[in-house]
């Protein structure tokens, strides 16, 4: 399998966490990509429609984009360790995902206002609305790590979330008023698969 990735993209690296943990990150080769919000990669573009990273190249030559997608897939070929059976944990897992995703979301689309935009067409209305989405979210988790058992899609996804807010927005002290949280993320970056991802 071949995986287009950016070495900083959070999203990419959910997918290679993922990877590690199922056994099959020697099995996905990395290809560079410049992708960006405004300039399309045209490599990209001819594996898949989006043109977005990461987007996952399988055996067969069929390609597929989206972490939720394409760790879903790898848990799939690995016998399916990380999404829970059907039923409670499988939903607590998936919208853990989900809402770790849409921290993602908010935290990129900031650094898009600050790095793709004219600084003249930046809207200071509009990076507030994200950065109040993370800091709900964050207050949420912080009320759910008594919930969080041990290594599934939700997990990855939230320390990826996290790792990505010490990367690129430091100043943000989210652990200050969260220390289960904080405590929590300590213990998880410890794993092989996060500290082969950092």
């Amino acid at each position: 399998m071949k995986l287009f990735h950016s070495p900083t993209s959070p999203f990419v690296r959910k997918v290679m966490v993922t990877a590690h943990e199922l056994g099959l990150a020697e099995r996905i080769e990395r290809l560079p990509s410049a992708v960006h919000p405004v300039a399309r990669d045209g490599q990209v573009l001819a594996a898949h429609p989006l043109a977005q990273v990461p987007t996952l190249i399988l055996d067969g030559g069929e390609a597929i984009a989206d972490s939720r997608v394409i760790c879903e897939y790898l848990d799939a070929l690995a016998g399916g360790q990380l999404f829970p059976a059907p039923g409670a944990a499988r939903w607590a897992a998936l919208n853990l995902q989900s809402t770790a995703d849409a921290v993602l979301d908010a935290a990129l689309l900031i650094r898009y206002e600050l790095t793709a935009r004219a600084e003249s067409e930046r809207s200071q209305a509009w990076m507030d609305g994200q950065g109040a989405k993370i800091a709900s979210a964050l207050d949420w988790f912080e009320t759910q790590v008594g919930a969080l058992g041990g290594v599934d899609v939700g997990t990855i996804a939230l320390a990826c979330a996290l790792g990505y807010l010490d990367l690129r927005f430091a100043d943000l002290g989210w652990r200050e008023g969260r220390p289960n949280l904080a405590a929590w993320f300590a213990g998880f970056s410890e794993r092989a698969s996060m500290r082969a991802t950092a």
